[in-house]
C-alpha cells in the first residue's frame, strides 16, 4: 500500500501511549545497552519523568557505551548547564541541531527542524513516534496539563531499526563535519563525512538478528513495515505520498489522530473522495488553543472537510499530540509527521508504516475508544453561523500561513 516503500517482514512492534510508557521502556533498553545508543529528540525537558531517560544515557556512557543525542534548537533551546556538564563528564556526546544565531527565525531556511523522535539501541532495538522527551504533563506552551497529553510512540525490532541508525548516523556525521566547516577544518570535515559508514557497518554487522532476551513483547510478531523518513532531499514527499496512497485504496474506514492537521489539497481530495466512495472518514484534532495559526488557520478547512461528510472531533481532556492513523485494519502508521506544512515540506520528521492486522486492529480499537469517550464533535452549522469577525480571522490565519510558506518556495 505504499508508495515505492519496501515493506519488509520479521518485525516485533509494540504501542506506546505518552512518556508514562515510552520512558520506562526506553530506560529499560538504555540500561542494557552494550555498544550504542543513540537519540533524536525535538523537546528534551529535563524535569519529572525525561530526567529518568537523562540519568539512563549518562549512566550509558560511563560504563563506555557510544551514546549520542541530538536536540532540536527550537524544541530545546539549550541544555540546563549542570546536565551539559553531567554529559560531557560521562561521555555523552550531545549536539544541538540547526542553532538560531541572532535572527532567529525570522529567516525563513531556518524553520528546517528536527522534529523526529528516534532512538535506537545496539543497531536490534528503536523507537519512533511523536512523544518528546517531555513529562505527559508538562506542556511548553500550556504550561502544567491537568490531565496527561494524549501521544504515541512506536517500539520495534527487526529491519527498519537499521534503517533509524542509518538516517541518525548520517546526519550525527554531516553535523560534525559541518561544525568542522565552521571552525575552518576542512580535514577533519572530510574526515568526519568519511567515518561515517564504516562505524556504522561495524555497529550493524554486530548486532544480533533478535532483540536479547527481555526484550520481546507480545502485540505483533512477524509483522512486515517500513520506515518513512522526510528530509529537504529524495525523501521531501514520501510520508504524505503513503498517506494518498492509503486513504485512495480505503474501502471501508480511515482514521487519523493528528495534533497539527492543516492538509494540502491533495490530502483535503483524498479524504473528501474516500467519504464520496462511502468510506468513514474520522479525525481527531488538537482542542486546546496553542498559538494563533496553529488554531485559526485550519477552521476553513475543517468547513470544508465537514460539508463533504467527515467525521472531525476535538480532543477535549488535555492537548493531542499524536500523529497515528489507521486504514481498513490493514495499514497503520506512527510518527513524528503532522499533516501540516511545517511537517510535510520543512521539517526532519519519521514515521513507521505497517500491514499487520493485529496491530492495526489494537490501534483503531483505541481511537475509537478515544472518538466516543473523549471527542468533542465539531458541527458544520456552528461553524458556519459563526460571526463575522471570526470568520475575518480564520481567513486570515490561513492566507498568513501560505504566505509565510510561500517565502520558503513553497505552495500549500
Amino acid at each position: 500500500m505504499g508508495v515505492n516503500v519496501r515493506l519488509l517482514p520479521g518485525h516485533h512492534l509494540r504501542l506506546l501511549e505518552g512518556a508514562a510508557q515510552l520512558v520506562p521502556a526506553m530506560v529499560r533498553a538504555i540500561d542494557r545497552a552494550q555498544r550504542l545508543v543513540h537519540v533524536e529528540t525535538y523537546i528534551f525537558h529535563f524535569a519529572h519523568a525525561a530526567l529518568a531517560v537523562a540519568q539512563a544515557l549518562e549512566r550509558a556512557a560511563q560504563r563506555g557505551v557510544t551514546v549520542r543525542l541530538v536536540v532540536d534548537a527550537v524544541g530545546t533551546p539549550r541544555l540546563p548547564p549542570e546536565w551539559a556538564r553531567r554529559f560531557d563528564a560521562a561521555g555523552v556526546q550531545w549536539r544541538s541541531y540547526r542553532p538560531l544565531g541572532w535572527l532567529g527565525l525570522a529567516i525563513p531556511s531556518r524553520w528546517r527542524r528536527l522534529h523526529r523522535k528516534l532512538c535506537v539501541v545496539d543497531g536490534v532495538l528503536g523507537f519512533c513516534g511523536g512523544i518528546n522527551l517531555i513529562d505527559d504533563c508538562d506542556d511548553v506552551v500550556l504550561g502544567r496539563l491537568p490531565q496527561p497529553r494524549l501521544d504515541f510512540a512506536l517500539q520495534v525490532s527487526g529491519p527498519v531499526v537499521a534503517e533509524m541508525l542509518e538516517q541518525m548516523e548520517q546526519l550525527w556525521w554531516r553535523m560534525q563535519a559541518v561544525r568542522s566547516v565552521a571552525e575552518r577544518d576542512l580535514r577533519r570535515a572530510w574526515e568526519a563525512l568519511r567515518e561515517g559508514v564504516p562505524w556504522l557497518d561495524e555497529v550493524l554487522r554486530a548486532a544480533p538478528p533478535v532483540p536479547p532476551e527481555g526484550m520481546r513483547w507480545p502485540e505483533a510478531r512477524g509483522a512486515a513495515a517500513a520506515l518513512l523518513w522526510r528530509d529537504n532531499l529524495r525523501h521531501r514527499h514520501a510520508i504524505e505520498r503513503a498517506y494518498l496512497k492509503a486513504i485512495g485504496s480505503a474501502r471501508e474506514q480511515v482514521i487519523i489522530a493528528n495534533a497539527y492537521f492543516i492538509p494540502g489539497r491533495r490530502l483535503r481530495r483524498a479524504l473528501i473522495q474516500a467519504v464520496r466512495r462511502g468510506v468513514r472518514v474520522q479525525l481527531l484534532i488538537q482542542g486546546k488553543y496553542e498559538r494563533f495559526l496553529q488554531y485559526h488557520a485550519p477552521r476553513p478547512v475543517h468547513q470544508a472537510l465537514l460539508a463533504a461528510g467527515v467525521d472531525i472531533r476535538e480532543y477535549a481532556p488535555s492537548a493531542l499530540h499524536a500523529k497515528v492513523a489507521v486504514v481498513d485494519d490493514r495499514w497503520a502508521t506512527v510518527g513524528s509527521s503532522n499533516l501540516d506544512p511545517i511537517s510535510l515540506l520543512l521539517a526532519r520528521e519519521a514515521n513507521v508504516v505497517t500491514t499487520d492486522r493485529g496491530f492495526a486492529t489494537a490501534l483503531r480499537r483505541r481511537l475509537e475508544h478515544l472518538l466516543h469517550t473523549s471527542g468533542r464533535a465539531l458541527d458544520l452549522a456552528t461553524l458556519r453561523q459563526r460571526p463575522w469577525h471570526d470568520k475575518v480571522r480564520d481567513a486570515l490565519a490561513f492566507a498568513v500561513m501560505r504566505a509565510v510558506l510561500f517565502l520558503t518556495g513553497h505552495r500549500y
